[in-house]
């Protein structure tokens, strides 16, 4: 099912760090564009949440994620390739959100078909004005590929 204006887009966030989860989520509370932001704390739990697995039974397929890439038990960059070598998930776009500015990272990153790679503003101010800028992007003129198989 393709989503239309009135049905929320599906956000993945995949962030380990707490005042980061709750800045997105301030930040998409007041979107313009409907949408459901679902957070998960590592790598496991996103690719559990991906597949459905366990307390994620049932979970919505996400029309986008944000991932960041430093995480425990499975960094961002593994969880960005096993999505894109799995054919049910590889088709959901993924955009990395994190911290690092490392030219090895963002190589990495692309090399394994990110969608994106976005380096974390420092400070309130600045981190809405990017998630204001993914917003306007990501949800008001990007077509996501349909959710069902």
């Amino acid at each position: 099912m393709t989503p239309t204006f009135t049905d929320p887009i599906e956000i993945l966030l995949v962030e380990d760090n707490e005042p980061d989860v709750l800045l997105t989520l301030e930040a998409f509370e007041d979107a313009r564009v409907p949408n459901r932001l679902h957070v998960t704390r590592d790598g496991v739990e996103a690719m559990r949440f991906l597949r459905g697995e366990g307390e994620h039974g049932g979970a919505p397929r996400p029309d986008v994620i944000l991932m960041d890439i430093n995480m425990p038990r499975k960094t961002g960059l593994e969880v960005l390739e096993e999505i894109k070598a799995d054919p049910d998930l590889r088709s959901i776009p993924v955009v990395m959100l994190t911290t690092s500015q490392a030219d090895d990272d963002v190589r990495a990153s692309y090399e394994r078909h990110a969608s994106g790679y976005v380096v974390k503003p420092v400070g309130f101010e600045n981190f809405l004005g990017a998630m204001r800028a993914f917003e306007a992007f990501w949800m008001t003129f990007v077509r996501f590929p349909p959710r069902g198989p």
